[in-house]
């Protein structure tokens, strides 16, 4: 399932409201998040999983319990209606990994390089923002929330998974092929995917891409990452329960790209994380 969702076309403006980053506080924010995720990855994109609740209209898993959860809220909306989450990123430092049992994206991707690295890392997942925000500014305030939280802690590697919609890789064969022959990432921090649903991403030679045809296919967020000096692991996984093709997104942070580190760095912030 994809951690940066694609955000898609078409949501009413926002509305004149003051919206707050900041990490989930209780329960009632959790479950929130979870309504939100169930919003947007089920019943917008199609999504089933183990642990979805239908009757109550939550998204969940047992990665839930042991992440951060990245929030906007909107302080207009009434938290008693589990509404007043509009956005959202899960968390998972890997020094909490290591105790909860591993990553999330390890079921798809074999994160071995990572690991070795002995780097300070952070799993980003269910990244998603309600559709009447996302023409706004809360992606924005998500990523200037997450760079708060990766500069708070020291935070050397971010990764996750990113997703395509539908499960057709000949149909993503030009985008798929782009990112590999663009964007794949060094050595020391290329996963790979697993054997048992390796996917290949060099569907088409270099020389039969165009640029402007291929970028126009990849999911904005997966761009903004791009931009900012992410790339891809080798190979891609077909997630058939979410009906989407995974890539694996790595950034080192050391090497995020000078102009997007000014750009955060002029950036009106939202109040400090706790």
């Amino acid at each position: 399932m994809e951690s940066f969702v694609q955000i898609v076309s078409g949501a009413q403006p926002l509305r004149d409201t003051s919206l707050e980053v900041r990490l989930a506080r209780d329960a009632l924010d959790r479950r929130a998040a979870q309504r939100l995720r169930y919003r947007v990855f089920v019943t917008e994109l199609g999504a089933r999983g183990a642990m979805v609740d239908h009757a109550v209209r939550l998204e969940r898993d047992r990665f839930d319990r042991v992440c951060d959860h990245l929030l906007l809220v909107d302080p207009c909306r009434d938290p008693a209606t589990l509404d007043h989450v509009v956005g959202a990123y899960r968390l998972l430092p890997g020094t909490r990994a290591e105790r909860f049992g591993g990553f999330y994206s390890e079921a798809e991707y074999d994160l071995t390089p990572l690991k070795r690295s002995r780097r300070r890392l952070l799993e980003l997942g269910r990244s998603c923002v309600d559709p009447a925000y996302r023409n706004g500014p809360a992606i924005l305030l998500l990523w200037n929330g997450l760079a708060d939280y990766v500069l708070a802690r020291g935070i050397e590697v971010l990764f996750g998974v990113a997703s395509f919609h539908g499960t057709d890789p000949q149909g993503l064969r030009v985008p798929l092929s782009w990112l590999h022959h663009h964007h794949l990432a060094p050595p020391p921090l290329r996963v790979r995917a697993r054997p048992e649903r390796f996917q290949r991403m060099d569907l088409l030679p270099a020389e039969a891409l165009e640029r402007e045809a291929a970028l126009a296919q990849i999911p904005g967020l997966i761009r903004g990452y791009l931009r900012a000096g992410g790339h891809v692991g080798e190979g891609a996984f077909v997630d058939h329960a979410f009906n989407t093709v995974d890539v694996s997104l790595v950034m080192d942070t050391a090497l995020m790209s000078a102009r997007r580190r000014a750009f955060l760095a002029r950036t009106p912030r939202a109040a400090a994380l706790p």
